[in-house]
């Protein structure tokens, strides 16, 4: 577990071993791994449950864990939340933003490029999954 990268104080969970299909069958595991094609909707109602939300990404450009992130965030989801799979450095700012708090690439990330992605845009122009005020919001005051 070394290579995970988190943004949480709480104690990690290892991995989720359980994928939604069978979590849904046994409904008694504490981590549940999602696959592209996932219906991540039919969790909602286990979500108190669960301390683990691994999401994986067998190809970068698979943009599917995006939406389960937020749609599991905006159902309530406050645990750990893991990207798992082909994620790249210039990718994890905009998946905090949908939600997802922990990383777990194939490939480590170098440290700098970490703080680079994630300080490259000091502002935000909408609202997401995150708690970050967007610009036009703070413009305004509204």
């Amino acid at each position: 577990m070394a290579d995970i990268l988190r943004f949480r104080d709480d104690e990690p969970v290892d991995h989720a071993q359980v994928t939604v299909d069978a979590f849904l069958e046994q409904s008694n595991a504490a981590a549940v791994r999602i696959e592209p094609g996932d219906d991540a909707r039919e969790l909602i109602p286990h979500l108190d449950r669960l301390r683990l939300i691994e999401v994986n990404f067998p190809a970068f450009g698979d943009g599917r864990g995006y939406s389960a992130a937020r749609v599991l965030r905006e159902a309530g989801y406050e645990g750990e939340m893991r990207a798992v799979g082909d994620v790249l450095v210039d990718q994890i700012a905009y998946m905090k933003r949908c939600g997802f708090d922990a990383f777990d690439p194939d490939q480590q990330f170098n440290a700098d490029d970490v703080e680079t992605a994630l300080s490259r845009w000091p502002e935000v122009y909408q609202s997401a999954a995150d708690d970050r005020t967007p610009i036009w919001t703070l413009r305004h005051g509204g």
